[in-house]
């Protein structure tokens, strides 16, 4: 279900003063979140953000078509399964 229309989109406090204080330096150090339920602002183009999965921090830029979704979107939590080749094969 989506917030309200009436509400602000939510972000972390201390994310959106990083976001604003790395936009009026002009830095290219990543910022680093845990909050994965925050959304993207468009003050936020253009920065390279470290997004924590739950195992270890996933580097993402932000781009326009990222603009209204959540961090936690684009820091996949799951591994995708690769399926290993077997070294003997059955013969029939």
């Amino acid at each position: 279900m989506s917030r309200s229309v009436w509400k602000s989109p939510s972000i972390h406090p201390n994310f959106l003063k990083s976001i604003v204080r790395a936009k009026a330096e002009n830095k290219k150090k990543p910022k680093i979140t845990l909050s994965r339920a925050s959304t993207i602002y468009p003050a936020a183009i253009g920065l390279l953000v470290k997004i924590h999965n739950g195992n270890r921090m996933v580097f993402r830029k932000i781009t326009e078509e990222m603009v209204g979704h959540k961090l936690g979107e684009f820091a996949l939590t799951r591994k995708k399964y690769i399926y290993k080749k077997k070294k003997n094969p059955v013969k029939r």
